[in-house]
């Protein structure tokens, strides 16, 4: 497999991994600049050419897996029998320096509803690097056609039409998924919501809609749905930038997002 397939096949999976380039070659060195090797939890893809230079890589590459938010690094190699090496002598006679770039699991969000907000939404985020779920009851929602405008996304964009009950989705959502609900019906979005609750994998939950809206829901969350102060707190309502007050779907999407990328950026912290 190429690096750039097992680079593919981590993202699908939705695992974390390393990718090892070797950055400069000076002298003899197993292997020549650009080579790479890729590192996942249990696996190894490619080679920078093996012995104590490879092993120390994958070594220090699943080091970087185990902490939360790992930073790329540069790790240079003498290679003659003068230096202690942790895995054996390489004594080809150069020097190697060798980066090492965390590939971390992408961001996941899911929208439900697909209408004007939730399309100018979804033009939005295809523009970052992340999982894009687009769920609607509607199938002229997500016709091809209607799509068309996401043709060019740097995200990953996955349509679900489910006519009947959209909140099964949620359970096939990957870990940490950011939840929108937007959908044209509030008793849809009164399902999601209590749906959203029960389903202890997902990231942040949010609504859109006005006080008013809040007040129903919250109070038949807690006498219909039985959940407690603090897991209805969870729902986050009204969602985008609430100095931006614009009613247009276009600016809402905008403030959406931004609160969004806001969130994500506290996460990342």
């Amino acid at each position: 497999m190429t690096w750039i397939a097992a680079v593919a096949r981590l993202r699908a999976r939705r695992e974390s991994g390393v990718l090892v380039t070797v950055a400069t070659v000076r002298g003899h060195a197993p292997r020549d600049a650009g080579a790479k090797l890729v590192v996942g939890e249990y696996r190894t893809w490619g080679s920078i050419g093996g012995g104590n230079v490879e092993a120390v890589a994958i070594d220090r590459a699943r080091e970087m897996l185990a902490t939360s938010k790992p930073e790329p690094e540069l790790i240079d190699f003498a290679l003659n029998d003068k230096v202690t090496n942790r895995h054996g002598v390489q004594c080809c006679g150069g020097t190697v320096s060798v980066l090492l770039e965390p590939l971390p699991v992408v961001r996941a969000v899911a929208v439900f509803g697909v209408g004007h907000v939730g399309l100018e939404l979804a033009r939005i985020l295809a523009r970052q690097d992340l999982d894009l779920h687009l769920i609607d009851t509607r199938s002229d929602m997500l016709t091809e056609e209607r799509l068309g405008v996401l043709a060019d996304a740097v995200a990953q964009v996955h349509a679900h039409h489910t006519p009947l009950l959209p909140e099964e989705v949620l359970e096939e959502l990957p870990r940490g998924t950011h939840v929108l609900i937007m959908t044209h019906d509030h008793a849809e979005d009164a399902a999601l919501c209590d749906a959203a609750l029960r389903t202890t994998h997902l990231g942040s939950i949010g609504l859109i809609g006005s006080a008013a809206k809040w007040v129903r829901f919250s109070k038949r969350l807690a006498t219909e749905g039985g959940h407690d102060e603090a897991t209805i707190d969870r729902i986050k309502t009204p969602i985008g930038l609430a100095d931006i007050t614009g009613k247009d779907p276009a600016t809402i999407a905008v403030s959406v997002a931004a609160d969004l990328l806001r969130t994500f950026e506290t996460e990342g912290n």
